[in-house]
């Protein structure tokens, strides 16, 4: 390989590991979030703290965030349960 060659590979190397630096940066950011709402939307089905519509509004806006960042509504929504 020439110099000029040898260059672009290891820029190319560089971008590439830049890349997935970055993609995992966002997708801890994305588990810290989601941590979060689920801590939220469990208060407030829990906690009871939010009654009627106004908890309903709640909730169907965090699922709405959780879709846009994951794509999956029910990521938050609880498993099935090991009871009976």
């Amino acid at each position: 390989m020439t110099k000029a060659e040898n260059r672009a590979a290891a820029k190319a190397w560089h971008e590439y590991r830049e890349q997935q630096r970055r993609e995992a940066g966002r997708a801890a950011d994305i588990a810290a979030d989601l941590a979060e709402l689920d801590r939220l939307r469990r208060y407030l089905i829990l906690g009871r703290r939010a009654h009627g519509a106004d908890a309903e509004k709640l909730r169907s806006a965090i699922d709405d965030y959780v879709e846009e960042l994951t794509g999956d509504r029910t990521r938050l929504h609880a498993g099935s349960s090991s009871i009976g």
